[in-house]
C-alpha cells in the first residue's frame, strides 16, 4: 500500500471519475443555496439534493465532487476522539438514472485497488441483509469470497429519512489488523471494536417510500456515494487519528509552535491543541465562503467556534491574535486545492482578527466573573448556574452559552438553560422595540460609523430607477474591500435609485449587477450621516470598492408601493371632506401590499361614511389627475395650501406633491405620475388604535382585483351551496333565515311542551329530607328559560321545596337551583347547593339563597352531581 497525501487523494479521486465520464465540479459553498432547512452544508450530497429530488436537471447524469462540510452536533468530542471534526471533506460520485449497483461497485473497487493500491486482503464489503443483487455483484463480478461479504440490517445498511427516495447501502471496510480487534474469533464488519474501519458508503437509491410504509421501485434509480477524505487519508498514511494526517498535522504543528507545550506530555493540553487545530481550519473555510460572525444562524456557529478556540488558546498561555496567525497554516495546507483561500487570505485574517480582538477585550473579565459565580456555587453547594447570570456572560462578555457550559462541565456544574432562553427572548423583544423608532440603520452600524464623515449617497430614484453607480464602501461586521458569492453585506453607492425606508414608506428592492456580478438588494435604509446602505446578498461573482455597478429597482414593487402612497394623500383629503377638518394624519405605512393610515377622529366611522370616503378617492382616480412634485421653500408651500404632518420638522426647502386641484401635501416619498395608475381603491378595515385615533387599511390596483376575484369565488360557492344564482343570493339567504327562525320557534314550543308534560311525574318523584321536598332532574338541549319556568311551577306546587335541574349539551352541563322561602328557613341555600353540585361535574358557580346557576365541563357526570344535592341536605 503506497502512502498518499490528503491533497493527492482528493485529486486522484476527481481525476479518476473524470476519466469515467463524470462531470467533476469544485466544492459548493458551505452556505446552502436555495435550501433554508440547513444552516450549513453537512453532507456531500446536500448541494445535489435538487437533482435527486428532480426539481432541477443535473449538468450530466454522472457527477463527482469533493464537498466541504461542517458539523457541530458532536463538537464536545472534537479533540478527544480520533476521528471527530467540525470541518471535513466528503468525496462522492453520483449517478442520476445512469449506472447503478454494478457500475458503482466496479468503479469504487477499481479506484481503491488500482489507484490507491489498497491491499485486497484488507478490504471487506458489507451489504444490506436482503440485498442479494449487491451480494452477487461483490461475489461474482468483483470476486470477493462469500465469507468476507457481511450482511447487515437496516440500522447499518439501509438509508432512509421518513418518506421519499431511499435504498440499501453497501459499505467498504478496511481491516486494521487483529491488534485493534476484540477477542471474538468471528470478528468482522459490524463489530463494535476498532478493527474494521468503514470508509466508503455506496447508497443505492432504488425505492420511493410512501405514507403507508410501502417501498415502491423508482423508475430511474440513483447512486449516491460518500467517502470521508480525512478517513481514507488515515488509512493511506497509516495513522490512528485525523490529527496525524499530513495537512491537519501541518496546522497542528503550527499551533504547537505558538505555545510552550510538549505535545503528548499532557492529555488536557493535547485536547486543547487539537480543538484549536480543528476549529481554526473550520473558521478559515467558513469566512472564506462569506460567513460573518454574529449572534444568529450560521454566523453564531462561526462565532462559537472562534471563541471556543480562542479560549483554549488562552488556556495554553497563548496571547495576541493567535487564530489570525494560524490562518497562514491553513492556507498553506489547503490553498492549492482551494484557491479562494489564497486569494481571500487577507480578508479572512481581517475578519478573524476583529472577532478575536472583540473577544479578548472581554474574556478576562468574563472568566473572572464566571470564576466568582462558581466559587459562590461551591460555598452554597449548588450545581446549576442561573440563566440570568449565564445570559449576562453572553450579553456583556460575549460568552456563547456553549462555552459557559463547557467550562462549568469541567467542574461537574451546568446552566439553567430554560431561564437563559427566557432572557434571550426578552432581549430580542427589547431590541425589536428599540428598532421601531427612527430610520437609522440597525445592522452594521458600528462599521458604517467608521466611514469618512464627508462620504455621502445621492438619492436619484425620483427620476431614475436604473442607474450606473460607483461602490463607495462594502460593510460587514467591519469595513471590507470586496464581496463575493454567498456573502451578505451592506453596500454604499455614490448615487442610488433605491428608496431608503422612511416617512412611512417601505424600502425599494432590486439588483446590483455587472457582466460578471449579481446581487439582490434585499433592504435599503438611511444610515449614519448622509449615507444610504443597501443590504445585499451576492449571488454571483466578486465586487470591489471603486467598481461601477448597474443599480436596478424592482419596478413591480416600486409601482405597487407608489399606488398605495399616492392613495394615502387622496384618502387624507377625502377624510377631511367627509368627516371634517379636525382630521389630521397621525401616522402611515405604505408597502406593495397595502396602505395603513392613522388619523385623529373621535368615534368609529359609520359604514355609509366609509363608502363616501372610498367613492371620493375612486372619483379622483377616474378623473386621471396629474401628479406633480416640486421643491420649494416652506413659506411657498404654505401659500400653496400644502398639508404638513403635525409635529414634523422640515428644512428650508421641502418637496410638495400636488394631485390636480384635489390634494397638496409635503412628502418625500415616491409617487405615481397620474392618479389613474392606481386603478382602484378599496377600504378593507377601519379600527381604533388609541384614544382619539382611528386607522384605515386599504388596498389598490391589482390587490383590489385579487380581492374581488376571491370574493367572487366565495359568492359563487355560496350560490352553488344554496342552489341559486348570484343575483338571487341575497333573497335566498333571507328566505332561509326566516325559515330557520320559524323552525327555531316551533322547536322551542315543542321542547317546552315536552318538559312541562313531565311536571306531574317530577312532582311525584319528590323526596322528603328533613321536612323539605327535593326534586332533581336532567334534560338535554333545553334552554335556561324553560328550566326556570319548570322550576317555578314545581316550587309553586310543593311546600318547603328545593329544585335542582340540569341541562346537558354536547360538551357542557348547566345547573339551576331554586329554593322556597320555607326551605331556606330549614337551612337550604341555592347558592351553596349549586356550587358544590357543579364541582362534581368539573365546574362552579353560585348565587342567592333562593336561586342560583352554575356550569360544568363534564356532562357525563350530571347524575352523580345531582345525587350530591341529597347528600348536602341530609
Amino acid at each position: 500500500m503506497k502512502s498518499m497525501g490528503l491533497n493527492e487523494i482528493r485529486k486522484a479521486f476527481l481525476d479518476f471519475y473524470a476519466s469515467k465520464d463524470h462531470y467533476v465540479t469544485s466544492s459548493y459553498s458551505l452556505v446552502p443555496q436555495g435550501d433554508k432547512s440547513l444552516l450549513l452544508v453537512n453532507a456531500g450530497m446536500q448541494p445535489l439534493k435538487k437533482y435527486f429530488m428532480g426539481t432541477e436537471i443535473p449538468p450530466q447524469p454522472r457527477m463527482a465532487t469533493c464537498q466541504k462540510c461542517i458539523r457541530t452536533g458532536d463538537i464536545e468530542n472534537v479533540g478527544i476522539t480520533a476521528r471527530h471534526a467540525t470541518f471535513f471533506e466528503m468525496l462522492g460520485n453520483f449517478s442520476f438514472g445512469d449506472y447503478f449497483k454494478e457500475g458503482s461497485i466496479k468503479f469504487g473497487w477499481e479506484f481503491i485497488t488500482e489507484v490507491l493500491e489498497l491491499p485486497v486482503d484488507k478490504l471487506w464489503p458489507s451489504v444490506y441483509l436482503e440485498d442479494d443483487e449487491a451480494f452477487a455483484i461483490w461475489r461474482d463480478v468483483i470476486g470477493i469470497p462469500e465469507n468476507k461479504i457481511t450482511r447487515l440490517g437496516k440500522a447499518d445498511n439501509f438509508w432512509e429519512i421518513g418518506t421519499g427516495p431511499c435504498g440499501p447501502c453497501s459499505e467498504i471496510y478496511f481491516d486494521r489488523g487483529p491488534e485493534f480487534g476484540c477477542s471474538d474469533p468471528d470478528c468482522k464488519p459490524g463489530c463494535d471494536c476498532e478493527r474494521f474501519l468503514e470508509f466508503w458508503n455506496h447508497v443505492f437509491t432504488q425505492y420511493d417510500k410512501d405514507e403507508q410504509g410501502h417501498y415502491n421501485l423508482l423508475e430511474k434509480p440513483n447512486i449516491d456515494t460518500g467517502m470521508g477524505l480525512e478517513r481514507i487519508a488515515c488509512i493511506m498514511q497509516d495513522v490512528d487519528t485525523i490529527f496525524e494526517v499530513d495537512t491537519i498535522k501541518q496546522i497542528r504543528d503550527a499551533v504547537i509552535s505558538k505555545c510552550d507545550v510538549d505535545y503528548g506530555a499532557d492529555r488536557k493540553q493535547d485536547i486543547s491543541i487539537r480543538i484549536i487545530t480543528d476549529h481554526v481550519k473550520a473558521v478559515t473555510f467558513m469566512v472564506g465562503d462569506g460567513i460573518m460572525p454574529n449572534n444568529e444562524g450560521r454566523g453564531y456557529v462561526l462565532r462559537r467556534l472562534l471563541r471556543r478556540a480562542a479560549r483554549h488558546a488562552k488556556m495554553l498561555g497563548m496571547t495576541g491574535n493567535i487564530l489570525t496567525e494560524l490562518v497562514d497554516a491553513v492556507v498553506a495546507a489547503y490553498g492549492e486545492s482551494y484557491p479562494n483561500l489564497s486569494t481571500r487570505k487577507d480578508y479572512i485574517k481581517k475578519i478573524i482578527a476583529v472577532e478575536e480582538e472583540r473577544f479578548q477585550t472581554t474574556i478576562d473579565q468574563g472568566l473572572t466573573i464566571l470564576t466568582e459565580y462558581m466559587a459562590s456555587m461551591k460555598v452554597e453547594d449548588q450545581k446549576v448556574l442561573s440563566g440570568e447570570k449565564a445570559f449576562r456572560l453572553y450579553d456583556t462578555y460575549g460568552f456563547p452559552l456553549e462555552l459557559t457550559l463547557e467550562i462549568l462541565e469541567e467542574y461537574q456544574m451546568t446552566v439553567d438553560e430554560e431561564a437563559f432562553k427566557a432572557q434571550m427572548m426578552m432581549q430580542k423583544e427589547r431590541a425589536r422595540t428599540a428598532r421601531g423608532s427612527g430610520d437609522e440603520l440597525g445592522w452594521a452600524q458600528d462599521a458604517l460609523g467608521q466611514l469618512p464623515k464627508d462620504m455621502s449617497s445621492e438619492f436619484v430614484g425620483y427620476d431614475q430607477t436604473e442607474v450606473k453607480s460607483k461602490i463607495l464602501a462594502i460593510v460587514g461586521e467591519t469595513l471590507l474591500d470586496e464581496a463575493f458569492e454567498g456573502m451578505e453585506v451592506s453596500i454604499v453607492l455614490d448615487q442610488t435609485p433605491f428608496y431608503p425606508e422612511g416617512g412611512g414608506q417601505v424600502f425599494d428592492m432590486g439588483k446590483l449587477s455587472t457582466d460578471a456580478f449579481e446581487a439582490d438588494v434585499e433592504e435599503t435604509r438611511k444610515s449614519v450621516g448622509k449615507l444610504i446602505a443597501h443590504h445585499v446578498k451576492v449571488n454571483k461573482g466578486t465586487i470591489r470598492v471603486g467598481d461601477t455597478v448597474l443599480a436596478s429597482v424592482d419596478m413591480h414593487r416600486r409601482l405597487a408601493t407608489a399606488r398605495n402612497h399616492s392613495m394615502t394623500h387622496l384618502l387624507h383629503k377625502a377624510l377631511r371632506e367627509v368627516l371634517g377638518t379636525h382630521v389630521e394624519q397621525a401616522g402611515s405605512m405604505v408597502s406593495p401590499e397595502r396602505l395603513r393610515f392613522d388619523f385623529s377622529h373621535f368615534e368609529a366611522i359609520a359604514y355609509e361614511d366609509l363608502m363616501k370616503i372610498e367613492m371620493r378617492v375612486n372619483e379622483q382616480i377616474l378623473k386621471r389627475l396629474p401628479i406633480q412634485t416640486e421643491n420649494m421653500s416652506v413659506n411657498e408651500a404654505k401659500e400653496k395650501g400644502a398639508m404638513a404632518l403635525f409635529g414634523e420638522k422640515y428644512g428650508d426647502r421641502v418637496r410638495v406633491v400636488t394631485m390636480g386641484d384635489f390634494s397638496v401635501e409635503l412628502c418625500g416619498g415616491t409617487h405615481l405620475k397620474n392618479t389613474a395608475e392606481a386603478g382602484l381603491f378599496k377600504i378593507v378595515s377601519e379600527t381604533g388604535v388609541a384614544a382619539g385615533v382611528r386607522r384605515i387599511e386599504a388596498i389598490t390596483g391589482e390587490n383590489v382585483y385579487k380581492m374581488l376575484t376571491q370574493l367572487d369565488g366565495k359568492i359563487q360557492k355560496l350560490s352553488d351551496m344554496l342552489k341559486t344564482n348570484q343575483n338571487d343570493l341575497e333573497h335566498k339567504a333571507e328566505s332561509l333565515l326566516l325559515e330557520m327562525k320559524q323552525m327555531q320557534r316551533e322547536n322551542e314550543k315543542l321542547k317546552n311542551k315536552l318538559v312541562t308534560s313531565d311536571l306531574e311525574q317530577l312532582l311525584k318523584s319528590a323526596q322528603v329530607v328533613r321536612g323539605m321536598h327535593i326534586v332533581t332532574a336532567d334534560f338535554t338541549g333545553v334552554d335556561m328559560n324553560t328550566l326556570r319556568n319548570l322550576a317555578d311551577q314545581i316550587k309553586m306546587k310543593l311546600e318547603n321545596s328545593v329544585v335542582v335541574l340540569a341541562n346537558v349539551e354536547t360538551d357542557k352541563v348547566e345547573f339551576l337551583a331554586m329554593v322556597s322561602d320555607e326551605a331556606i328557613k330549614l337551612g337550604a341555600h341555592a347558592g351553596n347547593l349549586i356550587r358544590e353540585t357543579a364541582k362534581v361535574a368539573g365546574g362552579g358557580g353560585g348565587g342567592k339563597p333562593n336561586m342560583a346557576q352554575a356550569g360544568g365541563k363534564h356532562p357525563e357526570k350530571v347524575k352523580e352531581a345531582l345525587k350530591k344535592v341529597y347528600e348536602l341536605l341530609s
